[in-house]
C-alpha cells in the first residue's frame, strides 16, 4: 500500500506509477479532508505575530511616522521602520526599484510603511494600526497611456514612467485588399489562489534567519531577502511551506524580508499571515492592457500584416514587467503566417497596483486581440472563424514575428479542423426550459425568452520556460540506498510544487529511470541548487530534466558496480558499497534577446498550441451569461501524467473563463474597490460547463520525453473563444474583457 509523508511521496514496492500512468498525488488525500499543513498552518512554541501598515494613499509624501503610540501597547515586542532595514533598503525582480518599507514616499495603495511584532494576531494588527503617518498627498499617475506617452505626466520614478519599449519590426508591405482594425482592453485579473501569503522566520544561532514560506522561487527569494538583512546568502535559509495556489503571484516577494526582519530584532520566531482583503495589495497582479491592432488580409482571407500597439500597465514598481513585454510583443501576431509586422508593446509605472507574472503572462492580453482580430477579418472576408485561422496557420518549419523558426510539430491546422468536428452540444427546449440550465439559474426573473445561443473559437500560443537570454535551469540531488532492506530512491530539488502536481513527477521520473519502485520527493529547499521558478510551464521540463539526469548518472555508477561484481543483486551492491548519489543541473537550449530595434531573435526555447471552442447561451434581456460547454485540443507532446494533465487543462481553461466574463481587480483612481472574494469573482464549480479534451502526444525533440509543458496555454485560447461566443449570441462589438451584464443586456428597441 502506498504510504504518504510530509516529505513528499514514497510507494510500497507493489506499484510502479511511472511515467504514462496516472500516480496519485501524495498530498491529494490530505488536502480533500483538510489535513494537509498549509504555510498559514505553521506553528512554534513562543513565536510572536507580525502584521503590516500599509499605505491608505496610492501616491503620497511621507512626513513622519510616529510608532511610540504602537510600541507602547502591551504585548508589542517590535515596531519597524525603513531605518530599521539592516541592509540594502530595496528588492525586485528584474529591477530592485521595491522599498522594503517605504522610505520617502508611497506610490500605491496598500505600500508597506511599518511592521509591528506582538504575542498575539490581533494585538499586531491593532499596534500596526495604532502608527501615525504624516502623508502629503499629490496626484496620482494612473492613466497609462498617458504616462507613457505624456511628457507633462508625473514621473512615478526619478529614471521616468517608461519600463520597457519592444517593437518588433519585419518587411515593409502595410496596405491590403481587406483591412480590419480594433482597440481592445484586459481587465486586472487577480491570481486568486486560496492561500494567502504566509510564512515563519526563525532566528538561528549563527546569527541568520530559517524561513518557511510558499513561494514560486526559493533561491529568488534568497537572492532578494539577504541582501535587505545584510547577511550572506548562506545564513538564510529557505524552506518551502505548504502552498495553496500561485499562479505567478509569488514570484514576488511578499512578508518574506518583514518576517525575517521581526525575527532577527525579537530574537523569538514570528509568523505572518495576510488575511484575504490584505492579500489583494500584498501580491502583483495581471498586466491591464489597451490594445490598438490592424490586420490586412487577400480577399481570401490571407494575411499579408499586422500592426499592434500593446500598452501594459505595471502598477507602481518593475517586477517582471519587462518579460510581460517581451512576450506580449514576441507573440503578439499569434500562430500565424504573415510577411509584415509593425509591434510596439511598451510597459509603463503608473501608481495603481503593481503588476506582474500571472498564468500565461503577456501572452494573454495579446491572445484576446489577436483572436479578436481574427474573428473581424473572418467577417470582412466572408469565411468561418476556422477557415481564416486554417488558411494562417503555422506549421512546424514557419516563422514567427521575430524570425525564431517553429523547429518542432506544431499542427495548428488540424488542430482547428479536429475541434470543428466535435459535435456541438444540442439545443435547449423550447417548451418549458429547465431553469437550472438557463443563464442566472433559478435566481433569474425571466424564463428563458431572451436567451440567444452563440459559438466562438480561441486559438493559443504560449512560450514555455524562460526567455530571451535567461539562464534557465535546474538542479536535481538523486540518491539511491537501502531503507527496510529495500532499495529506496531519495529525490531532491528546490522545485516549488505550488500544486501542479510535480512532486508526483519527479518521483515517477524516478521510478521509471532507476526502476525502483519506492521513491521519496525531500521537502524543496535551498540546501540544493536552484531550480528556478515554477512559472512559465517549465518545472516538467528543466526539473524534469535535471531529475532524468540525476537519475541516468546514478544508474550508470549501479551499472558500472553491478558490472564490476555480477553476482551481487541491488540490494548487495548497496549494502557493500553504500549509497549511490549524484547531483545534475539541467539546461534547456540557450534563447537570446529580442534585438531593441527591430524585435528578432530566438528569444523562445518551445511554444505550445492549445484550440479552445465555447459555446454560450446569453440572456440578451438580463445581460447573464452560461457558457454551456467548452471544448479544447491541445498538443503535449508527451502525456507524463494523465489526471494531473488534465488538471491542468481545466484549471488553465477556468482561470481564461473567468477573465472573460467576472474576474476582474476593480480600480478607480489607483484604489482597489473590490479586495475581497465577496466582491472579486471568480469561477466555481457551477460556472464551468462540461469539457471535452482532446490531448495530443507529437513529441519536441528538443525536450526531455518530448514534453511539452502545458499550464499555460489554456488560459490564452479559452478567454477569446468564450467572448467570441458571447458576440456570436448577441451580435455586439465586444471589445473588452471581462464581459459585463450591461455591456451584453440589449435595450427592448434593439432586441
Amino acid at each position: 500500500m502506498a504510504t504518504e509523508t510530509a516529505a513528499g511521496t514514497a510507494t510500497g514496492a507493489g506499484r510502479r506509477s511511472g511515467l504514462g500512468e496516472s500516480a496519485p498525488r501524495p498530498d491529494g488525500t490530505l488536502k480533500v479532508t483538510g489535513e494537509f499543513a498549509y504555510s498559514s498552518d505553521l506553528w512554534l512554541e513562543g513565536m510572536l505575530w507580525g502584521a503590516t501598515l500599509r499605505s491608505p494613499h496610492p501616491s503620497a509624501w511621507i512626513r513622519s511616522i510616529d510608532v511610540g503610540p504602537a510600541l507602547a501597547m502591551p504585548g508589542v515586542f517590535a515596531v519597524l521602520t525603513h531605518e530599521d532595514v539592516p541592509g540594502e533598503k530595496f528588492y525586485g525582480l528584474d529591477v530592485r526599484d521595491q522599498p522594503v518599507l517605504a522610505v520617502d514616499q508611497v506610490r500605491y495603495q496598500g505600500e508597506p510603511v511599518a511592521i509591528v511584532a506582538a504575542d498575539h494576531p490581533e494585538t499586531a494588527r491593532r499596534a500596526a494600526a495604532a502608527i501615525v503617518v504624516d502623508y502629503e498627498k499629490r496626484e496620482a499617475v494612473t492613466d497609462p497611456r498617458r504616462a507613457a506617452f505624456d511628457p507633462s505626466c508625473p514621473a512615478v520614478h526619478p529614471e521616468g514612467n517608461l519600463v520597457r519599449h519592444q517593437p518588433v519590426r519585419v518587411g515593409q508591405t502595410f496596405d491590403a485588399e481587406v483591412v480590419v482594425t480594433g482597440e481592445y482592453e484586459v481587465g486586472m485579473q487577480d491570481q486568486a489562489f486560496l492561500g494567502p501569503e504566509s510564512g515563519l522566520a526563525v532566528p538561528a544561532e549563527d546569527g541568520g534567519v530559517d524561513l518557511f514560506v510558499a513561494t514560486q522561487w526559493l533561491h529568488v527569494d534568497q537572492d532578494q531577502v539577504a541582501p535587505c538583512l545584510g547577511l550572506p546568502k548562506e545564513k538564510v535559509r529557505l524552506t518551502l511551506a505548504g502552498i495553496g495556489g500561485a499562479f505567478g503571484a509569488r514570484e514576488d516577494l511578499s512578508m518574506q524580508v518583514h518576517a525575517s526582519m521581526l525575527a532577527l530584532r525579537t530574537g523569538r520566531p514570528v509568523k505572518m499571515v495576510y488575511g484575504r482583503e490584505e492579500s489583494f495589495f500584498g501580491h502583483v497582479h495581471r498586466h491591464p492592457a489597451r490594445m490598438r491592432y490592424e490586420h490586412g488580409a487577400t480577399s481570401d482571407g490571407r494575411l499579408v500584416y499586422v500592426r499592434a500597439e500593446i500598452l501594459l500597465d505595471g502598477g507602481a514598481y518593475c517586477s517582471s514587467t519587462p518579460a510581460v513585454v517581451g512576450n506580449a510583443a514576441s507573440l503578439g501576431v499569434g500562430p500565424y503566417e504573415v510577411g509584415n509586422v509593425w509591434i510596439d508593446a511598451y510597459g509603463v509605472y503608473t501608481n495603481n497596483p503593481p503588476c506582474g507574472a500571472m498564468r500565461g503572462f503577456g501572452a494573454v492580453q495579446a491572445c484576446y486581440a489577436y483572436e479578436s482580430q481574427m474573428d473581424r477579418l473572418a467577417a470582412a472576408c466572408g469565411l468561418s472563424p476556422v477557415e481564416i485561422r486554417v488558411r494562417n496557420a503555422v506549421s512546424q518549419g514557419s516563422r514567427l514575428a521575430t524570425g525564431q523558426v517553429i523547429d518542432s510539430p506544431a499542427p495548428l491546422a488540424d488542430m482547428l479542423k479536429e475541434l470543428a468536428a466535435v459535435p456541438l452540444p444540442p439545443e435547449p427546449a423550447d417548451e418549458r426550459p429547465d431553469l437550472r440550465l438557463l443563464p442566472g439559474g433559478v435566481a433569474q426573473t425571466t424564463h428563458g425568452e431572451g436567451v440567444r445561443r452563440g459559438v466562438g473559437y480561441g486559438v493559443g500560443i504560449k512560450n514555455i520556460c524562460f526567455s530571451e537570454g535567461f539562464d534557465d535551469y535546474s538542479t536535481a540531488r538523486v540518491r539511491v540506498e537501502l531503507a527496510g532492506a529495500e532499495p529506496h530512491v531519495l529525490v531532491h530539488t528546490a522545485a516549488a510544487e505550488v500544486g501542479q502536481g510535480l512532486v508526483t513527477v519527479q518521483a515517477q521520473i524516478a521510478r521509471t529511470e532507476l526502476g525502483i519502485a519506492r521513491v521519496t520527493v525531500a521537502p524543496a529547499d535551498t540546501a540544493v541548487g536552484s531550480a528556478g521558478s515554477s512559472s512559465a510551464s517549465r518545472q516538467s521540463y528543466v526539473t524534469g530534466g535535471a531529475v532524468k539526469t540525476a537519475c541516468e548518472a546514478v544508474r550508470a555508477r549501479i551499472d558500472a558496480l553491478r558490472a564490476a561484481h555480477p553476482e551481487l543483486s541491488l540490494e548487495e551492491v548497496l549494502e557493500r558499497f553504500g549509497p549511490v548519489e549524484e547531483t545534475r543541473e539541467y539546461r534547456h537550449r540557450p534563447t537570446f534577446p529580442m534585438d531593441p530595434v527591430t524585435g528578432q531573435g530566438d528569444s523562445h526555447t518551445q511554444l505550445a498550441l492549445c484550440v479552445h471552442r465555447a459555446v454560450v447561451d446569453v440572456d440578451v434581456e438580463l445581460g447573464l451569461v452560461k457558457v454551456v460547454e467548452l471544448a479544447a485540443v491541445q498538443d503535449v507532446g508527451r502525456i507524463l501524467n494523465p489526471l494531473a494533465l488534465e488538471g491542468q487543462i481545466h484549471g488553465g481553461t477556468a482561470q481564461g473563463l473567468g477573465l472573460a466574463l467576472m474576474e476582474e481587480i476593480q480600480v478607480r483612481d489607483g484604489r482597489v474597490l473590490n479586495p475581497s472574494f465577496t466582491d472579486y469573482l471568480i469561477p466555481t464549480i457551477l460556472d464551468m460547463p462540461p469539457m471535452r479534451v482532446s490531448v495530443l502526444e507529437n513529441p519536441d525533440p528538443h525536450a526531455p520525453y518530448g514534453l511539452r509543458g502545458a499550464g499555460e496555454p489554456p488560459t490564452l485560447s479559452s478567454t477569446p473563444a468564450v467572448a467570441a461566443a458571447v458576440r456570436a449570441a448577441t451580435g455586439l462589438d465586444l471589445s473588452r474583457v471581462p464581459i459585463r451584464p450591461e455591456d451584453v443586456a440589449l435595450s427592448p428597441l434593439a432586441r
